[in-house]
């Protein structure tokens, strides 16, 4: 077999439009990772580890992902409020409410997106 009959290995880069050709999504990211930089900040001066170790990620990936990533950091950012175990739990409400509102502000726009795309 010559290395011209292999397979190609799959992609792994995003296949599909750039943020900035969505500007509603891209700020809709924006504003999600104002709220978790918020978030993360507070649970660090609260010494709340748990949480830091869980937030951490999230605002640069709300910051600079693409869409994938953008859906996958909002569906994490939407498990902090299990009903088990909650960041409500641990931070007030003027912190973890603006969280929650951006991430499912974004998760419905991303959706908006999807059901558009197809």
């Amino acid at each position: 077999m010559s290395p011209s009959d292999r397979a190609e290995p799959p992609s792994t880069q995003w296949v599909g439009p750039a943020r900035h050709e969505l500007p509603l999504i891209d700020e809709r990211g924006l504003v999600a990772a104002r709220a978790a930089d918020v978030a993360l900040a507070l649970a660090e001066d609260r010494g709340q580890q748990r949480w830091v170790i869980f937030l951490r990620p999230l605002p640069d990936r709300f910051r600079d992902g693409d869409l994938r990533d953008l859906r996958s950091a909002a569906m994490r950012g939407r498990a902090a409020f299990g009903p088990k175990d909650s960041i409500r739990d641990v931070l007030p409400a003027e912190v973890t409410e603006p969280l929650l509102e951006a991430v499912d502000r974004l998760l419905r726009e991303l959706n908006r997106y999807d059901r558009t795309a197809r």
